[in-house]
């Protein structure tokens, strides 16, 4: 009986000291995963900020650098003028003028029958836009839009398209330049009535764009384009992932995402029984959206005595990469009826 008491507290001096060894064990195995850690963010860093002395040769701008004061935004227009509306993309939260270039290679395509002009462009501090000056609510980016397509010599009457935030830049961009508008595509776009879901969405995006620009800044997004783009993107958006997708966007975003209640707010004061008139226009949902989505963008088509709203086959909220095909034939059926309207 004594040595079996004897064997117990030698296995019980034993343990701390077992106990002890796991711990430095553990301790060691992260601080050896925080120094490669470490190694590998460096390692990046320094990778991306010498591939970006580069950019300019690999990743040229498509389009033209327009100084809108103090800042240039990049503006990428195809085809000829023809005397019809000009066509203009305007991208959601996170995205760049590459976007939309399925849907305008489609309008522009010198094997149609129909000449048609269309711009896209990168609001400021997306791709090859320079970053703007204040905060970036919908308001300003209208104004820089239109200041844009003045200095650029681009004039109207336009056609705006619009995805999910950037219908409400369009949408103000419509109310406060009315004379210069032929007519609206509205692609799922954002509800400026949900302010408490906008409110709640901007620390999660906060969230999400820090980690996209960290991702970006490291070299991530330059080695490994998929990680940010979606397989059904247009190649341009892939090609160019490492300055569509580069630190400065994301933060971009999340500057926008700062200002959605405020952009929102204006918004909703432009919303008015007829508001649009007689204006064409087109409002596509993505299949699936809740029912109170699907009766928002109703009532939207309703503002026009021309509206009409769609719902897609795809349940992809990038409609213009899930049925392409849908947007194109919007696009050009206000282009068409803009046209008839001005003659």
């Amino acid at each position: 009986m004594r040595k079996s008491v004897e064997e117990t507290d030698v296995a019980e001096l034993r343990r701390p000291a077992r106990s002890r060894r796991r711990r430095i064990l553990l301790l060691r195995i992260v601080a050896a995963s925080v120094a490669v850690s470490v190694a590998l963010t460096g390692a990046g860093w320094t990778y991306e900020t010498l591939s970006r002395r580069g950019d300019g040769q690999r990743h040229p701008a498509p389009g033209r650098l327009i100084d809108v004061g103090g800042h240039r935004l990049h503006l990428n227009c195809t085809g000829a003028a023809s005397g019809g509306p000009t066509v203009v993309f305007e991208a959601g939260l996170g995205e760049s003028s590459t976007t939309w270039a399925t849907v305008q290679q489609g309008l522009t395509d010198t094997s149609g029958t129909a000449r048609v002009r269309a711009c896209g462009y990168d609001r400021a501090g997306y791709a090859w836009s320079e970053p703007g000056p204040g905060r970036r609510d919908a308001g300003r980016l209208a104004e820089e839009l239109h200041t844009l397509l003045d200095a650029a010599g681009e004039r109207g009457p336009f056609v705006l398209v619009g995805h999910s935030f950037g219908g409400q830049v369009v949408r103000l961009f419509a109310d406060r330049w009315p004379t210069e508008t032929a007519g609206l595509v509205l692609v799922d776009v954002t509800d400026e009535r949900a302010t408490g879901a906008l409110q709640a969405s901007v620390p999660i995006i906060r969230v999400q764009m820090a980690g996209f620009r960290f991702a970006a800044r490291t070299g991530v997004v330059r080695l490994f384009p998929g990680s940010a783009a979606s397989a059904d993107a247009p190649s341009p958006v892939r090609e160019h992932a490492a300055v569509v997708y580069r630190s400065t966007s994301m933060a971009t975003s999340a500057a926008e995402a700062a200002a959605s209640v405020h952009s929102a707010r204006l918004v909703r004061s432009t919303v008015r029984p007829e508001a649009w008139g007689t204006w064409p226009v087109v409002v596509i949902s993505a299949a699936g959206q809740p029912r109170e989505v699907l009766e928002h963008h109703a009532g939207l088509a309703a503002l026009s005595s021309r509206g009409a709203h769609l719902t897609a086959e795809t349940t992809n909220h990038y409609v213009h990469y899930g049925q392409p095909q849908l947007v194109l034939d919007s696009v050009r059926k206000v282009l068409d009826a803009g046209s008839r309207r001005r003659g």
